[in-house]
C-alpha cells in the first residue's frame, strides 16, 4: 500500500479587517483544537505585519499557545519571513519551541509574502529571495552544530555563533521552504535537502509550476549531494465542502467575497479566480478552474486525485484556511472531509471495508454454521433434560 497522505491546514489567517481581532484569533485556536480531535496531521501558521487581514505577527507565539490546547497535531511556522529576522534569533526561537512542544514544531520559511511588510522595514522586495537563501544557509549551519558559524552579509553577521541548546528533535525539527510560482523555493529546498511548501498549488500558475518543481528539487539535491523526499512535499489549496453542492454554495455566501476582494488588492500568489464581483460567478470560476472546491466530498476527492496525477506523488495536502463560511459550517466541512474523503487516501478504511465485504460475501456459510451450532446446543439441552427426567423416575 502506498504511504498515506497527510492532511492539515495553512492558516495565514484570513479575517476581514474591521472585526474583533481577539475573537478571530480565538476562533483560529479553536479550529486547531477541532482539527486535533479529528485526527488532522498538521497546521502551519503565517507571519504578516500589514493589511489588517492576516493578523498573526508571531507564529511561534501562536504555536506555543496552540500546543498547550492540543495533543497530537504538529504545528509549523507557515511561514517565518526570514529576511525580517536575524537568523541566530530565529533559529534559537525554533529550538525553544521544539523543546516546549516535545518535537511537534516545524519550521516553514519564506521570503515574505506582502510587499507592504517589506516596505515598512525598508527591505527591497527584489532582494528578499537572496536574503532568504543566506538566512537558510546560516540556520542550517547553526542547527548542524559542527562548530562556530561565521557569516558576513549586508544585512546580518554571525561571529563564532553557536546555539546554546540542541534541538529536541534529532537531528533537528523539520524545515520546509515556501514556493509559489518561481523556481526559487524548489531550488533552495533541493540544495539543502529540505521540504517544500507549495502555496497556491491549485491556482492556474501554481498548478502549472508543479510539473517542474520536483524536477528542480531533484536536480539541486543531486548537485549538492543531498536527498529529498516526496513525503516532505506539501501542496496548499482552498476547499469548502458540504453534503450537497447547493449547501456548500449557500454556506460560503457568508465570507467568500471578502476573501476574494482581499486577494484582488494584495495580489498574493496570483490566487484570485477572475475579476467578477458576483458571488455565483466567483463560485463557478473557482470550481471550473479547479482553483478551489466549493461542493461535495466527491469533488474534494477529485481535486486530490488531480494533484496526485500532476505531481506523481506528494506527502501532504493543506487546506488554505479561510472564513468563507461561519465557524459552525467551517468545522462541519473539515469533519466531513476527515470522515468521507481522507480515508480514501490514507488506507484507514481499507481493512474495515475488506472485513465487511468478506463477512457479507460469506454470510450464508456463516449463517449455516450459526444455525447448526444453535441446533446442536438445543439438542444437547433436550437430551440432558430427558436424561434428568428419566433419572428422577
Amino acid at each position: 500500500m502506498p504511504a498515506p497522505l497527510r492532511f492539515g491546514i495553512f492558516l495565514a489567517p484570513f479575517h476581514p479587517a474591521g472585526q474583533n481581532p481577539t475573537l478571530a484569533l480565538e476562533r483560529d485556536l479553536e479550529l486547531i483544537q477541532h482539527l486535533d480531535r479529528l485526527g488532522y496531521d498538521e497546521a502551519w501558521i503565517g507571519e504578516h505585519h500589514s493589511g489588517g487581514y492576516e493578523i498573526i505577527a508571531a507564529p511561534e507565539v501562536f504555536i506555543a499557545t496552540a500546543a498547550e490546547r492540543s495533543r497530537h497535531i504538529r504545528l509549523g511556522t507557515g511561514v517565518s519571513s526570514v529576511p525580517y529576522h536575524h537568523p541566530l534569533i530565529l533559529a534559537d526561537r525554533m529550538v525553544l519551541l521544539d523543546h516546549l512542544t516535545r518535537g511537534r514544531a516545524m519550521f516553514g520559511v519564506g521570503p515574505g509574502a506582502l510587499p507592504s511588510d517589506a516596505y515598512m522595514m525598508g527591505i527591497d522586495t527584489g532582494e528578499q529571495r537572496r536574503m532568504m537563501e543566506e538566512s537558510v544557509e546560516a540556520i542550517v549551519a547553526l542547527l548542524a552544530n559542527d562548530g562556530p558559524v561565521n557569516r558576513q552579509t549586508d544585512w546580518f553577521a554571525l561571529q563564532d555563533a553557536r546555539l546554546q541548546l540542541r534541538p529536541y528533535t534529532y537531528p533537528h525539527f523539520e524545515i520546509a521552504i515556501a514556493a509559489t510560482i518561481s523556481p526559487a523555493g524548489p531550488r533552495l529546498a533541493g540544495r539543502f535537502g529540505l521540504g517544500l511548501l507549495n502555496i497556491g498549488a491549485t491556482s492556474a500558475l501554481g498548478f502549472d509550476a508543479l510539473g517542474s518543481a520536483w524536477q528542480i528539487m531533484e536536480e539541486q539535491a543531486q548537485r549538492y549531494g543531498r536527498a529529498v523526499d516526496r513525503r516532505a512535499w506539501r501542496l496548499v489549496g482552498p476547499m469548502h465542502i458540504a453534503p450537497t453542492v447547493e449547501q456548500a454554495r449557500e454556506e460560503v455566501r457568508y465570507g467568500l467575497m471578502d476573501w476574494h476582494r482581499y486577494f484582488g488588492l494584495s495580489a498574493a500568489f496570483g490566487m484570485k479566480p477572475g475579476d467578477s464581483q458576483d458571488i455565483d460567478s466567483v463560485i463557478d470560476a473557482m470550481n471550473e478552474s479547479k482553483f478551489g472546491v466549493i461542493g461535495t466530498p466527491e469533488m474534494a476527492a477529485a481535486q486530490i486525485e488531480r494533484l496526485l496525477a500532476k505531481t506523481g506523488g506528494f506527502g501532504s495536502y493543506l487546506f488554505l484556511a479561510h472564513d468563507w463560511a461561519d465557524q459552525a459550517a467551517t468545522h462541519r466541512s473539515y469533519e466531513l472531509f476527515a470522515r468521507a474523503v481522507a480515508p480514501r487516501f490514507q488506507g484507514s478504511a481499507q481493512m474495515t471495508e475488506y472485513s465487511w465485504n468478506w463477512m457479507t460475501e460469506n454470510r450464508q456459510q456463516f449463517g449455516s454454521a450459526m444455525a447448526n451450532a444453535q441446533k446442536k446446543a438445543t439438542e444437547q439441552y433436550l437430551a440432558e433434560r430427558a436424561a434428568l427426567v428419566g433419572n428422577r423416575e
